[in-house]
């Protein structure tokens, strides 16, 4: 099987303005991080307004990836049958209109009502912007286009705490949505104008059955995760959401099973051949395992500064907005280094180096000058960011054009789940530590383990990108596409 060409099939001469594109759909990746950060800022300020208690807060944040989780999987197959420009572009308004209904809320009810359409938005946008720059930009670009992409979607976590906090501090809390709408129909705009819209025929009818039991098996994964860490459900209760997790994987795997061997084949919502392809699977596995430090950094740290330091929200939001910049230098250096070492050398070292960084953060006490924990977070901002940069641009190197979209749903799928699943790691290694200490909250010595755990689990990356093809990536880099990988999407088709 031939390479495919360079160049997206939607495009007829070398598209110039990929970094315009890249940052006109990071514009909507940026805003739904950085809403994420700010509302747990609020949270308190909101419970106080509602008459609830400031743990009733969080089914508004359980709200929000629960939609995430059922609808995610269906964003490729609807970017392929209506256009990924019009659902792109109806995505955000849907997470707009969902941000104003959030501003709006009286009460934990209507909140929750319309945390779960501010979901709905998300969960299009989110895989949606990445098939976009994936159709609209050659892929000996994708590397520089990715890593101007990254950078205000990673950074939005960063800023969510020191905005989060003046804006609770100066301004009433409904802001916290409102300033959603101006990022939102700028968004709009101009990927109206700059982004061209695509298509790819689905060669199927909608699979609403594996929906049905991939948004059973991932909602009830994201709520006893979210719920369990946070002590809300019972050992019971537990039981019953984990196994209804288990039952809704198994029975999915059948349907898929029966879809893909059936008399006439179709394409369940999540396409599980997509892991025979070894630059993708890999990128999936070891993606996820540093994802679980990349969720639990921006949940530690704050509350680190805040309860192990004494600062209050908007000083500790500033001193690990410090991170942020560390991501914004990424975005000049990735490119060069990716195409310089490759992928599976940068993966495996630069692993090693971004694990030690963030392993560091446990060892932050008061007594450290300022200025050596800033010069700390920026390398951990910086390593952390290139890693994810080759891990979101390899993992798409040999997947076929023609499934691109499934590619994109089950990519953003996993990686929202290793996001949760990072939180929660840290979140129930912070309760053992303090539970074990004897204490009554945390310390800096509790913050100090969780920190050393989550960078524990994502030490592993690093032996698995040892697996990585040498040649991984080749054709991203500028290199003649490598014979191997022509046999890979041979074989995965």
């Amino acid at each position: 099987m031939s390479a495919e060409p360079d160049l997206p099939a939607a495009t007829t001469k070398r598209p110039r303005n990929f970094r315009i594109i890249a940052i006109v759909i990071a514009s909507s990746l940026f805003m739904e991080q950085l809403d994420a950060t700010v509302l747990t800022t609020a949270l308190p300020t909101m419970a106080h307004s509602f008459g609830v208690k400031p743990l009733s807060m969080s089914i508004a944040l359980t709200a929000y990836l629960l939609s995430l989780a059922v609808f995610i999987p269906a964003s490729g197959w609807v970017a392929d049958r209506y256009g990924a420009r019009k659902v792109f572009c109806a995505a955000i308004g849907i997470f707009t209109l969902g941000s104003i209904l959030c501003g709006l809320a009286p009460g934990l009810t209507f909140l929750v009502v319309a945390r779960l359409i501010q979901g709905l938005g998300g969960a299009l946008m989110v895989p949606i912007a990445r098939l976009i720059l994936l159709r609209n930009v050659a892929k000996s670009d994708f590397i520089s286009a990715m890593s101007w992409m990254l950078v205000p979607a990673l950074i939005g976590p960063i800023l969510g705490p020191p905005i989060g906090g003046l804006i609770v501090t100066y301004l009433d809390w409904r802001w916290i949505f409102y300033v959603n709408v101006p990022i939102g129909i700028v968004g709009i705009v101009l990927a109206t104008i700059l982004v061209a819209d695509t298509k790819e025929p689905p060669a199927g009818r909608f699979d609403y059955i594996g929906l049905i039991l991939a948004g059973i098996a991932l909602s009830c994964l994201t709520f006893g995760v979210e719920m369990g860490t946070r002590g809300v459900l019972s050992d019971q209760g537990m039981v019953l959401v984990f196994g209804a997790a288990l039952a809704g994987t198994l029975l999915y795997f059948v349907h898929a099973w029966r879809l893909q061997h059936a008399a006439a084949p179709a394409e369940p919502i999540l396409d599980m051949t997509l892991m025979r392809i070894p630059t993708f699977s890999l990128s999936v596995i070891a993606g996820g395992l540093t994802r679980i430090t990349g969720g639990a950094t921006p949940f530690l740290l704050p509350m680190m500064m805040q309860l192990g330091f004494g600062m209050s929200a908007a000083e500790s939001g500033f001193v690990t907005f410090v991170n942020a910049i560390g991501f914004m230098a990424m975005k000049a250096a990735s490119t060069p280094m990716l195409r310089r070492w490759g992928f599976r050398k940068t993966m495996v070292w630069n692993a090693l180096i971004a694990t030690a960084c963030i392993a560091t953060y446990a060892a932050f006490r008061p007594s450290w000058p300022l200025w050596c924990i800033y010069i700390v977070l920026l390398a951990g901002g910086f390593f952390q960011s290139l890693q994810f940069a080759a891990y979101n641009t390899v993992a798409y190197a040999d997947i076929p054009r023609s499934r691109m979209s499934q590619a994109t749903s089950f990519y953003a799928t996993f990686q929202q789940l290793m996001l949760s699943l990072g939180i929660c790691v840290a979140s129930g290694a912070l309760h053992i530590s303090v539970a074990l200490s004897g204490h009554d909250s945390a310390g800096l010595g509790d913050f100090s383990v969780a920190f050393l755990v989550v960078t524990g689990v994502s030490l592993l990356a690093s032996p698995v990108c040892l697996a990585f093809p040498r040649n991984a990536g080749e054709e991203m880099r500028g290199k003649p596409a490598p014979a191997p990988a022509s046999a890979n999407l041979a074989a995965a088709e």
